[in-house]
C-alpha cells in the first residue's frame, strides 16, 4: 500500500466529505447484511439457533468484504495500476468519515445558534441514539460532542490502524465488524442473540485502537493549547465509564481536555438507562465545546495518520 495513495484518500475527505449516494460501500454491507439476517431469521426461530446464526452473519459478512475488495483491486490491477490506484484511493475515502462527523456535528452547532429548538432536535435525533424530543441546549451540546469524541475512533483512528496493517481489504473488513454492531449489536430482546458475535468482535476490533485514542487526543490537546494534563488523568480515569469497554476511552480524554463532564443517564425508547458519568464538572458545558472537541479530534485524527506513516516507515526500513 501506498503512503501516497493513504495520504491523498485522508485529504480528499478532509475536502470533500463523505460521498452520500446509494451505491456507497458501507451502504452495499449494510444491504448485505439486511438480507442475510433476513434469511437467517426464517430457520433460526429460537435463541440458541440465532446465536449460532449471528457467526453465520458475521463471517460471512467480514470474510466476504474482505476478500471482495481484495479481488477487486487484484483484477483490476493487472489490466491498469493507475486505475486500481484509483479505486483504492476511492475506497479508502470512503471508509474515513472525518469530515461527515465534523460536519454533523457543526450542523447542530450553527442549528443551537439559529434555529428553533426543536429542529435541531430533529438533527440531532439522525446522529444518536437516545431520545432526543425533551433535550435542552446543554444536553443537546453534550450528547453532540459525545458523538464526536466516540466515533473519532471507530470512524477515523480504527480504520487508519487496520488501513495501515493490512491494507484496504482489512480497512473494509473493520467497516463491515463496524457496520455489523451499528445493525445488530444491540443487548435487547430482538437482537441479542444474532447479534452478540458481532458485538464481542467490534469489542476486540476497537480495543487498540480505543486505547491509542488516549495518546492521540492528549497530543491535539497539547498543540490545541487545551488542558493535555487532565485530558490525560481524565483519560486514563474513566476510561472504563462506560458500558462498552472502548468508547469510553476518547470520551475521557474529551472531557478531560474539555474539563466538562459527560456521560450520565439518558432515555431511550422512553425508557430510562443509567449511565456513569465522565470527567470531572469544571466547566458548564456550551455551544462553543463542539467547535472545541471538532478541533480537538482534527488535531487527534492527523497525529494518528502522522504517526501511523512514521512507524509505517520505520519498519520498512528495517525490515
Amino acid at each position: 500500500m501506498s503512503l501516497i495513495t493513504i495520504w491523498l484518500a485522508a485529504i480528499t475527505d478532509i475536502f470533500w466529505g463523505d460521498p452520500n449516494y446509494r451505491y456507497h460501500p458501507v451502504r452495499i454491507i449494510g444491504n448485505a447484511i439486511t438480507f442475510i439476517e433476513k434469511k437467517l431469521r426464517k430457520y433460526c426461530l429460537n435463541d440458541h439457533a440465532l446465536k449460532i446464526a449471528g457467526i453465520y452473519l458475521t463471517v460471512l459478512i467480514v470474510l466476504g468484504t474482505y476478500l471482495a475488495i481484495y479481488f477487486l483491486i487484484a483484477i483490476i490491477n493487472k489490466y491498469s495500476h493507475l486505475f486500481a490506484t484509483f479505486i483504492s484511493i476511492f475506497l479508502i475515502y470512503s471508509f474515513l468519515a472525518l469530515q461527515s462527523l465534523v460536519d454533523a456535528a457543526n450542523d447542530i452547532y450553527y442549528s443551537l445558534k439559529n434555529e428553533p429548538i426543536a429542529q435541531t432536535r430533529h438533527k440531532l435525533a439522525m446522529i444518536v441514539g437516545r431520545d432526543t424530543q425533551q433535550l435542552n441546549e446543554q444536553q443537546i451540546t453534550k450528547a453532540t460532542v459525545e458523538t464526536v469524541a466516540e466515533n473519532s475512533v471507530d470512524g477515523v483512528i480504527a480504520p487508519l490502524f487496520f488501513l495501515f496493517i493490512g491494507g484496504v481489504p482489512l480497512m473494509a473488513a473493520y467497516k463491515a465488524i463496524n457496520t455489523l454492531d451499528s445493525m445488530v449489536g444491540y443487548q435487547n430482546s430482538h437482537y441479542k442473540a444474532i447479534g452478540w458475535c458481532s458485538a464481542k468482535l467490534d469489542d476486540i476490533a476497537n480495543y487498540i485502537p480505543a486505547r491509542l485514542s488516549l495518546l492521540f487526543i492528549t497530543a491535539s490537546a497539547i498543540l490545541l493549547k487545551l488542558d493535555y494534563k487532565n485530558a490525560w488523568k481524565i483519560g486514563r480515569r474513566d476510561c472504563y465509564q462506560h458500558k462498552s469497554p472502548n468508547s469510553a476511552w476518547s470520551e475521557a480524554t474529551v472531557a478531560g481536555a474539555l474539563n466538562i463532564q459527560l456521560g450520565g443517564g439518558n432515555y431511550y425508547h422512553g425508557i430510562y438507562v443509567y449511565k456513569p458519568t465522565i470527567g470531572d464538572d469544571m466547566n458548564t458545558i456550551n455551544i462553543e465545546h463542539i467547535q472545541q472537541a471538532n478541533h480537538l479530534i482534527y488535531g487527534a485524527c492527523a497525529i494518528a495518520l502522522v504517526s501511523f506513516t512514521l512507524i509505517f516507515l520505520v519498519l520498512k526500513f528495517v525490515f
